[in-house]
């Protein structure tokens, strides 16, 4: 059972989690007209009064943008104060995840974008790893991303996902923790809900945008870190071959934040992994607040 945080943004008003319901006819539901968001906080561990939110002003920037293709305008700031104030209202006191999301609540049955009701939501659980932090295993879905020549990739449309968790669970019923999934040219694409980085030759590679991904905003992170850090950094198409004879690799995404593969379907990954090591600790130092560099990058909301 999921530990859900008690108080929910719901209606241009916060209530009470359990009283924030929609109908059974609301549109999103039946025909995925609905963009979400995803962040992580943690209590400061310096200072429990204070939470830590990782780029906060990134993430509102994407669901904002996300929401345009609904044909709902929604600014970047109102959703920052709104997620600040939900914050501020729940007080968690350990690790947890936020999950906006922007929907056509009205209770239309055709298939549309015009003449139907917006409206925006915000609740949040207590989350540890959403993955093993010491290693996952993978297989090639069968399953291909879509193309964004018919689906908006660049936003993160709620019915995207119904190919993620296809594969998702074919994943998981045929033995392995996560799925990879290629797209319509057979190249490397991303897992169900992460993007995806493989090593080699000391080279830190990820598919391009190009390539029918998500504009992931840890991948983002990520390659600047690397750059930093002196890691030479290249954005192009990886071949299935490739990927399964690479050094290292990790998937990486705000749940996952860095998740090590140790096994895609029979081949295996050396357990040295220096590069996938180095960036998580880096992150995770960004995510604590322990790293004077990357100060812009976290949110600090005083409960």
């Amino acid at each position: 059972m999921h530990n859900f945080l008690p108080i929910a943004y719901f209606e241009n008003q916060f209530v009470p989690f359990e009283n924030a319901k929609i109908s059974i006819a609301t549109h999103a539901l039946h025909y995925g007209t609905a963009a979400f968001g995803g962040m992580r906080g943690i209590p400061n561990p310096e200072n429990p009064q204070q939470i830590l939110l990782f780029r906060l002003d990134r993430h509102c920037q994407r669901l904002s943008q996300s929401a345009k293709f609904l044909h709902y305008q929604l600014s970047p700031e109102k959703l920052q104060q709104i997620i600040i104030d939900f914050v501020k209202k729940n007080k968690p006191t350990e690790s947890f995840y936020i999950r906006p999301l922007v929907y056509s609540s009205g209770l239309g049955i055709a298939p549309r974008l015009h003449n139907i009701e917006k409206n925006f939501f915000v609740y949040g659980l207590e989350m540890g790893d959403y993955l093993s932090p010491d290693g996952i295993s993978c297989r090639i879905s069968s399953w291909t991303r879509q193309e964004d020549r018919s689906f908006p990739l660049r936003g993160k449309i709620s019915a995207a996902y119904i190919t993620s968790a296809l594969a998702k669970t074919e994943a998981v019923e045929s033995g392995f923790d996560e799925a990879i999934l290629m797209n319509s040219q057979g190249k490397v694409c991303e897992a169900t809900g992460m993007n995806v980085f493989i090593v080699r030759n000391g080279n830190l590679i990820t598919p391009g945008f190009e390539q029918d991904i998500l504009e992931g905003i840890t991948r983002d992170s990520v390659l600047t870190l690397a750059k930093k850090l002196g890691i030479p950094t290249i954005e192009r198409p990886i071949d299935k071959s490739e990927l399964l004879i690479a050094d290292e690799v990790f998937l990486c995404g705000t749940a996952a934040k860095i998740a090590p593969v140790k096994q895609i379907e029979t081949f295996k990954f050396p357990e040295n992994r220096p590069i996938t090591e180095q960036l998580k600790e880096k992150l995770s130092r960004i995510t604590e607040n322990r790293d004077s560099d990357y100060k812009e990058w976290i949110s600090i909301i005083t409960l």
